[in-house]
């Protein structure tokens, strides 16, 4: 039996436009966009109706599994509190990232990563999930382990994206090695001595397992059909590499030089929300505002926080002059959506998942007062 409803009296949000009017949904899809007040159905009473946002890289799941040190939560209970806490943030499909490759002093290994999978697989399979979730690789591939822990997935068919990291001393996003010590040394209480050796043997696993590990997992990625984005990328040598083993998806480049290398070679250009509402990078790279007003901005993801994705696309406009409010939607819906090949949702026109985020902007935050996903309403 067939379906309907529609919601009228909205400021739609479309890629080209904001138009009021009505969207009817039928049987959990876009059927109709209507101009002015025609229809009769839920009153949006003039608030702004956009399509579901599109989150390619959120960390946010492990806070929710390991929230304190030695503590470990229920895996189906910490990925439903994510699911709550994304899709109450207007994220109506979510990629979650989960490690693959881990460093020596980390408290979680991969077994936790494929808990985690598991979980997330269960509440898709069992409808207990608001948002649609998929796996999100992030393979740390200096890390000795990181093809053993890719291995888990192999049979997984949820992953459908991922990301190429290397986080050693001297590499990318830790090419300043005062950066690293701010995030390592003190973090790990290390004396200046045992820095330097934590240092020169994060190094020389670089140096050992990068390159085969790199090459072992675009190979797998590219006969699985997994979408394959390279991470903190700083020089046009990196964009190169990036383009030589099949990269899609630049995700957070650290300067000028590599976004504009990366536009150049075709590559999306994901930059993290956070920097667009914080005005800059927590790590003292390129800022995300400055990419958008040069161009060169394509994607934002949410990164930690879920609901700087929202704040980003209705702030960006605000304080960037070339970018309008459809065009700044279009960068967390849309864009994503395209980038992984989910060509079904990420707007709002016929045909398309009714994937739909009711908002109401007070003092220049957006607040999310209705979500629907496939025309249920989900939040």
């Amino acid at each position: 039996m067939s379906s309907e409803t529609v919601l009228a009296n909205a400021n739609i949000v479309l890629p080209d436009e904001v138009v009021h009017g009505s969207v009817l949904i039928r049987d959990g899809k876009i059927a109709a966009v209507e101009r002015g007040s025609t229809r009769a159905g839920e009153d949006l009473g003039g608030d702004y109706l956009i399509p579901g946002l599109v989150e390619l890289h959120t960390d946010h799941l492990e806070g929710h599994y390991a929230p304190r040190p030695k503590v470990r939560w229920n895996p189906l209970a910490a990925v439903l509190a994510h699911d709550a806490q994304v899709a109450t943030a207007g994220i109506t499909t979510v990629f979650d990232a989960l490690r693959v490759g881990l460093d020596e002093d980390s408290e979680m290994n991969a077994q936790d990563m494929r808990k985690l999978a598991d979980a997330i697989e269960e509440g898709v399979t069992n409808d207990r999930l608001r948002a649609d979730h998929f796996i999100h690789l992030r393979c740390e591939v200096s890390a000795p382990d990181c093809l053993e822990g890719f291995a888990l997935f192999d049979n997984d068919d949820r992953v459908r994206m991922a990301s190429l990291m290397d986080h050693a001393p001297g590499q990318r996003q830790f090419v300043n090695l005062e950066t690293y010590a701010y995030y390592y040394q003190r973090r790990l209480k290390l004396t200046n001595q045992e820095f330097e050796e934590f240092c020169n043997r994060r190094i020389a696993e670089s140096r050992k397992n990068a390159p085969p590990h790199r090459a072992a997992i675009s190979a797998s990625c590219k006969a699985r059909g997994i979408v394959l984005a390279s991470h903190d990328d700083a020089t046009a040598a990196h964009v190169d590499e990036a383009v030589a083993q099949g990269i899609r998806v630049a995700e957070f480049p650290t300067t000028h030089e590599a976004a504009k290398a990366s536009r150049q070679a075709g590559l999306g250009v994901l930059m993290g929300a956070p920097n667009v509402v914080r005005g800059g990078s927590h790590s003292g790279n390129v800022s995300a505002r400055k990419l958008a007003e040069d161009g060169l901005l394509d994607m934002l993801s949410s990164d930690y926080i879920p609901f700087s994705l929202i704040q980003s696309a209705f702030f960006l406009g605000e304080v960037v002059d070339v970018i309008s409010l459809p065009q700044a939607v279009a960068m967390v819906s849309k864009k994503p959506a395209d980038a992984v090949g989910l060509t079904d949702r990420g707007t709002i026109e016929p045909g398309r998942r009714a994937d739909l985020v009711r908002v109401r902007v007070d003092e220049h935050i957006p607040v999310v007062r209705t979500v629907w996903r496939e025309g249920r309403r989900v939040a």
